[in-house]
């Protein structure tokens, strides 16, 4: 056993009320760190082509960050999605410490953490281990990592749940939503319940580690010998609903590579493998692993190859579904306006009576957005601003509240993935040939 110190962590908070008063608390840190004048730009900016710019001061920002870490849980997923490309809506400095909350949360304290232990493998839990170390190697929304090795030699990564985190989940949406309302962070027209309530069944999933057992499993069998992915292997005889027992991989956080150590051609091989993999993923698997936390892709330089964690937030998509998608994609490229719009009112960004102009407004983000996909040979994502084009069009589009419908809420995750991609692939400033790449899949 490695020495039994551990670390000197935090907590979690279970109750409603006193998650409710975190969540206040750090809202509280983060208006106050922006100031009158930046909540007056930032309400302007709903209303302007130009977003605003949130400066926070580097106190003001750990703050934020600090909080939200101790905090777990769904809250502090909602934080890690604000942290993935943050420098479009923080300063750099904000952003680089916001970039923190992807894989630093507030380990447990040592107490609770022999507690989980004692509870999955009981009281002689230390008996099946050669070596465990109870410094965690990773922390993050709803576990911490340890590695450890078995007393037959497997060397593993075992993902250790924090407790009262499953049980606050509806808390924490249910909060969300309340300070949503309270702050009018919701679209004119658009009811967000089916919304949350599909955030509250995914963040459910991804707390039953016996079920992301079962989605990693598959999906190593999809992806097979994949010369540039690895799959960990489950180890079933360590795994419970709130331990996850995983080979052990090496590697770095995947946005590394966008550092000075790593060459182009490291960054743009990187990228494509996952963009090809998010095609996959939808319009070959009809299975899509929903979470582009950048901290889940693990980089292994000696091989070149990535590894690919947290299969909680797996998620099949209906092959009705996945049809509507390559439908809009296809009229998308091929620039068919008449396809687009039937291929929008089925999946529901548009309805069957909305006025033409609004419509044609969404067609013309679809076809914006789509850009990488009809550019011939390799797009630059270095040089690109279509995220900011995007965003500053499909934000006025999103409050406007002309719209009759919304799409089905699983529709969500899938943004979520496709919107993480392409993040990673201007993080990386690589240049991939998608045009080329769809051809395959759509």
């Amino acid at each position: 056993m490695s020495e039994s110190s551990g670390p000197r962590g935090t907590a979690v908070p279970s109750k409603r009320l006193s998650r409710l008063w975190h969540l206040g608390r750090a809202t509280g840190d983060l208006a106050a760190g922006i100031g009158v004048k930046g909540l007056v730009d930032l309400a302007r900016s709903r209303n302007s082509d130009q977003p605003a710019r949130i400066q926070l001061s580097p106190d003001r920002t750990r703050r934020f960050t600090d909080r939200l870490a101790r905090m777990r849980g769904a809250v502090m997923k909602m934080g890690q999605l604000m942290s993935m490309d943050g420098s479009d809506v923080f300063t750099a400095e904000t952003a680089e410490i916001m970039s923190a909350l992807r894989d630093s949360a507030e380990p447990m304290p040592m107490s609770q953490l022999v507690q989980v232990l004692e509870g999955e493998y009981g009281h002689d839990w230390n008996r099946r281990f050669k070596r465990f170390e109870f410094t965690p190697i990773a922390a993050a929304s709803i576990g911490q990592v340890h590695r450890a090795e078995t007393q037959d030699g497997r060397h593993l990564a075992l993902k250790i749940q924090f407790p009262g985190v499953r049980e606050s989940i509806d808390s924490d949406i249910d909060n969300l939503a309340f300070l949503g309302r309270s702050l009018g962070m919701a679209p004119k027209g658009v009811d967000i319940a089916p919304f949350l309530d599909e955030a509250r069944r995914q963040l459910h999933r991804e707390a039953d580690y016996a079920a992301e057992a079962e989605a990693l499993e598959r999906y190593r069998t999809l992806i097979g010998d994949d010369p540039d992915l690895v799959i960990p292997s489950v180890h079933q005889d360590l795994t419970t609903h709130n331990i996850l027992a995983m080979d052990f991989a090496e590697g770095v956080s995947i946005d590394r590579l966008s550092g000075p150590d790593y060459r182009r051609a490291e960054r743009d091989h990187a990228a494509e493998s996952l963009m090809r993999l998010t095609l996959r993923e939808l319009f070959e698997f009809g299975l899509v692993q929903t979470d582009p936390n950048f901290g889940n892709y693990l980089y292994d330089a000696s091989s070149g190859r990535i590894t690919l964690l947290d299969f909680g937030a797996t998620k099949p998509v209906s092959p009705e579904l996945v049809e509507r998608f390559r439908n809009l994609a296809r009229s998308t490229i091929d620039g068919d306006r008449e396809g687009m719009r039937a291929a929008c009112v089925a999946i529901g960004y548009v309805g069957e009576d909305d006025p033409r102009e609004h419509v044609d407004t969404m067609l013309d983000l679809l076809q914006m957005a789509a850009e990488p996909l009809r550019h011939p040979g390799q797009y630059d994502f270095a040089t690109s601003d279509l995220f900011e084009r995007v965003y500053r069009n499909g934000r006025a589009m999103f409050h406007s509240g002309v719209f009759s419908t919304a799409p089905a809420p699983e529709t969500l995750f899938l943004h979520r993935k496709f919107m993480g991609s392409f993040m990673l692939s201007r993080r990386l400033r690589a240049r991939v040939n998608l045009a080329e790449m769809a051809e395959t899949f759509i």
